[in-house]
């Protein structure tokens, strides 16, 4: 007896006949044929993007197993089993994890909004939620921050990507800002004059932006001047130490007291 002579005498398993069978095959391999030109035509509207490779890759693996879920869902059907309870069944199921793995889902979705928008990179030196450092990996859940004290940090992409983040390498170059305080007695261009003699001696500093220094508040005991310099973002913490030790050796050869702290205790005899 032949295949078709089989599938017209309803010959099968149960409630399956055997031309349910051949429908669902003949389906499933014309979904298997419509889900690869499918992928490859995602796969080639991907590489034109310019979404992140990893990006490419996340997507593509969503959208290949969610095509493979309509696949199982239409076999059934083609089947003659009713896939209704099984439809209600995966999202109920589907439900249940999503709620389960919401904090998973979440960073998901902050490292699909990191890779895809560029607020940093390997290599960038960034501050969020309280913790700065160097990134040294970033996946679809965390990324990875090496502090300057060594401590390799995991923050959860849902926290960067919900939270204020400073990006400390994307212009290039960084501002310096030092506060130092001078005696009410020395001269305010003299202590002005010995702050660019520190700024000069730095190799690092830039020369465009040009440095800067104002006298920038009264203190009770003391004058405050702001110096601002700009170094390349490599030569910031190079730079900045140079020139808090610079400033000391200048002002003490300019004669420029810097003040502190200090309490006067006198002495009276009865």
């Amino acid at each position: 007896m032949s295949f078709s002579e089989l599938a017209e005498k309803n010959i099968g398993i149960g409630r399956i006949t055997v031309g349910d069978l051949f429908s669902a095959l003949l389906t499933l391999i014309i979904c298997l044929i419509v889900i690869r030109i499918i992928l490859r035509v995602t796969k080639k509207l991907l590489g034109r993007s310019r979404l992140d490779s990893r990006v490419q890759k996340y997507l593509a693996s969503g959208i290949k197993g969610l095509l493979y879920l309509i696949t199982i869902v239409i076999v059934i059907g083609e089947m003659g089993i009713d896939s209704s309870s099984l439809v209600a069944l995966l999202s109920v199921g589907s439900l249940g994890v999503t709620l389960a793995a919401e904090s998973i889902l979440g960073n998901m979705a902050g490292g699909l909004v990191i890779l895809s928008s560029h607020p940093f990179t390997i290599g960038d030196f960034i501050e969020a939620d309280g913790t700065s450092g160097t990134v040294e990996e970033i996946t679809l859940n965390h990324t990875r921050l090496l502090t300057l004290d060594g401590i390799m940090v995991s923050i959860p992409n849902k926290v960067l990507s919900d939270s204020k983040m400073s990006n400390y390498t994307a212009l290039g170059r960084r501002r310096i800002c030092w506060k130092v305080t001078a005696s009410y007695d020395a001269p305010t261009q003299t202590v002005k004059d010995a702050c660019r003699e520190a700024i000069a001696s730095i190799p690092q500093i830039l020369p465009d932006p040009a440095a800067s220094v104002y006298l920038s508040n009264y203190g009770e005991n003391s004058i405050e001047y702001s110096i601002y310099c700009w170094c390349k973002t490599e030569d910031y913490w190079p730079a900045y130490f140079a020139l808090g030790e610079n400033i000391r050796v200048a002002f003490t050869q300019a004669n420029v007291e810097m003040t502190y702290n200090h309490l006067n205790v006198h002495m009276m005899g009865k």
